[in-house]
């Protein structure tokens, strides 16, 4: 299944907002190289090599792109008893997951224009026919390096939660809304809110809701 049979079509704002998104990364990728220098050293030698996460996500209309962070956790290793994602995370994992800095070079997909400096989080192909068809409109638009979900809850939302926030950002986008988020997503950054999702060490897995009617409509004024 795609994203959308029908792929919607970017609007005129659309366009706009990727001019804003590849101009304001190359600039942000400019002003934190030092910081990008300096973190690929620590995991480097906290971690190993290969310092970069290089991972297949679903983008615009469900098309595959990779997407680059920095590595938080070891190769799985049984013999060792790194399995699950709470053994194979690392205590510098959890410090660049929580300050958000394993996303910055994620700014070079902006830049490429996989992703938007504001969307839904890019998520796993495999979950694409698992959506039902309202949560499956998150791929109308790129997804982003930050959203509305990521300033609403973050992973302590659930995963339908979270996908009503990615498609009420879909209905409602515009450049206003996009400012607040990334204001707002500062704030939750610097207060480290909603970093994992409750009794789990990063969140879980999307098994899907595809019965799942749409929400009703609410005010969506504000962040």
């Amino acid at each position: 299944m795609n994203a959308s049979d029908r792929p919607v079509p970017l609007t005129r704002s659309d366009r706009g907002k990727r001019i804003v998104d590849a101009t304001v990364a190359a600039i942000l990728l400019v002003l934190v190289a030092p910081i990008v220098a300096a973190v690929a050293v620590l995991v480097a030698v906290g971690l190993g090599r290969p310092v970069l996460f290089r991972q297949c996500r679903s983008g615009l209309h469900g098309v595959p792109f990779e997407v680059v962070k920095f590595r938080t956790m070891r190769p799985p290793d049984p013999s060792r008893g790194l399995v699950g994602d709470g053994a194979r995370l690392t205590p510098l994992g959890r410090w660049l997951r929580a300050t958000s800095l394993d996303e910055l070079p994620t700014l070079w997909n902006v830049l490429r224009g996989d992703m938007s400096l504001v969307g839904p989080r890019p998520l796993l192909p495999e979950y694409l026919d698992r959506y039902s068809p309202w949560q499956a409109r998150r791929h109308e638009v790129r997804p982003g390096v930050t959203g509305l979900a990521q300033v609403r809850g973050r992973n302590s939302l659930s995963w339908e939660e979270k996908l009503d926030y990615d498609v009420e950002y879909v209905d409602t986008r515009c450049l206003r809304l996009d400012l607040s988020i990334l204001v707002a997503t500062v704030r939750t950054v610097l207060r480290r809110e909603g970093i994992t999702a409750s009794g789990a060490d990063t969140a879980p897995e999307f098994l899907g809701s595809p019965h799942r009617p749409a929400p009703p409509q609410r005010d969506r004024t504000t962040v």
